[in-house]
């Protein structure tokens, strides 16, 4: 599960800056467009399998401890 959501999360992370290089290397800005939507993509897929996660129960939301006065 974790392997999962780190390689999600590393591939959010390589289309961003492969979207930074794009800025600065291509004129017409079509490869920097792909790339952000590539990682909207990803980030759409992976909020999606973190909720189907909870749904099935494979992971458990703690929340926040809330104090008693």
């Amino acid at each position: 599960m974790r392997i999962l959501v780190l390689i999600a999360f590393l591939g959010i992370v390589a289309s961003l800056i492969s979207a930074g290089v794009y800025l600065m290397k291509d004129r017409s800005g079509s490869r920097m467009a792909y790339a952000l939507t590539v990682r909207i993509g990803l980030s759409i897929l992976l909020f999606l399998f973190v909720l189907l996660a909870w749904h099935f129960g494979w992971i458990e939301a703690t929340g926040l401890p809330i104090p008693v006065r």
